[in-house]
């Protein structure tokens, strides 16, 4: 079975809060984007910016229900007709031809 990621958490660095808000806009052209926040940190260097983005793909549920229904087996129908045919001395096959006209 192959493994699929699920869930994924991205965190991004700014140093402007405009650069966040970009990087907000452009996560969510995703679809996927759950949620977003832009958190304001400070330390002795200045100030700047973290965005965290979290990403939910396909919920387990969602993932179960998209695998393929198991096909039925196949029928087998039974013979229609049976030939007659007879192996001659060289190898060859020869067909009753009467029995091949009857279907």
């Amino acid at each position: 079975m192959a493994v699929k990621e699920l869930n994924v958490k991205e965190q991004h660095y700014a140093d402007t809060r405009e650069e966040a808000e970009s990087i907000v806009e452009e996560a969510k052209d995703d679809v996927y984007l759950t949620s977003f926040k832009i958190s304001e940190k400070h330390n002795k260097l200045g100030t700047y910016f973290l965005v965290d983005l979290a990403f939910s793909y396909d919920t387990p549920k969602e993932f179960m229900e998209s695998k393929p229904a198991k096909k039925p087996a196949p029928v087998e129908e039974p013979p229609k007709g049976q030939l007659e045919y007879s192996v001659n001395q060289d190898g060859t096959v020869s067909v009753n031809q009467d029995e091949e006209d009857e279907e």
